[in-house]
């Protein structure tokens, strides 16, 4: 994939994209509500932006062009296979309550998924209707609530991202809309050595935020993955590797 204009990153944790993007010569700015690390370039909130530009009315995406590409690191917090077991009655959250307060923490609960899931298709249907290059992440492991519930399925997953050079093995989804996925395969031994696994997390007490710890992406991962499936770019420790774009795991 070729860009010739800038790279927008979407939501926490982008701007260790954002980096390696200008690392490799292509200007690149990251979005996001929070500003933890002191280096987002714009406070936004991207969920008004997103309603916003579905509902035909100004926003961030209107300086976004066809010559830009978006990577969205859309929030999981209500999508992701832990999340799921707060839908039971079972939950160890809530075994102090009776039936009914259970009920309504998950009803409430169901109505905040419903925002975010609707979120993120208003996000795609926006890219879809104005010809814009996106590719949003989220996990892929055990019953994550996409893997039944999208519009659209993934166009590669990575099965195990310490292969890459990450913290974790931590299963993701990638979908690629106005675009395919490039073909190559950056391993690092080296990381597959160290094991880092990085078991401790915090949590976040912002709607929509997930743990800082958790979502954390080390910048050798980073780098391959835009390499391998974004640019197209061999790298000196890179070999090509072969599988099926729409039932792809790597």
């Amino acid at each position: 994939m070729e860009i010739t204009g800038k790279v927008h990153c979407f939501f926490e944790q982008s701007g260790t994209f954002k980096n390696e993007f200008i690392k490799l010569g292509i200007p690149a700015e990251d979005y996001d509500i929070q500003n933890n690390f002191g280096q987002t370039d714009h406070t936004d909130d991207l969920f008004k932006a997103i309603e916003d530009a579905y509902d035909g009315k100004p926003s961030l995406f209107d300086n976004i062009t066809q010559d830009d590409f978006i990577i969205a690191f859309f929030p999981c917090i209500y999508f992701c296979a832990p999340s799921q077991i707060n839908f039971t009655w079972g939950c160890i959250n809530y075994r102090c309550m009776t039936v009914k307060q259970k009920t309504d923490a998950i009803l409430e609960r169901d109505k905040r998924r419903s925002y975010f899931y609707g979120s993120a298709i208003k996000m795609f249907a926006i890219a879809q209707e104005r010809g814009l290059r996106l590719v949003m992440e989220n996990p892929w492991s055990e019953n994550t609530y996409l893997k039944a519930n999208f519009i659209m399925p993934p166009a590669l997953i990575d099965n195990n991202r310490m292969l890459r050079g990450d913290y974790r093995v931590k299963p993701t989804a990638y979908w690629f809309v106005n675009c395919k996925p490039t073909n190559g395969c950056s391993i690092q031994f080296d990381k597959l050595k160290e094991k880092k696994t990085h078991m401790t997390s915090r949590g976040s007490s912002v709607e929509g935020v997930c743990s800082e710890d958790r979502s954390m992406i080390s910048p050798d991962y980073a780098r391959n993955f835009i390499c391998d499936f974004i640019l197209g770019k061999e790298q000196t420790n890179s070999q090509l590797t072969l599988f099926q774009y729409g039932n792809t795991n790597v």
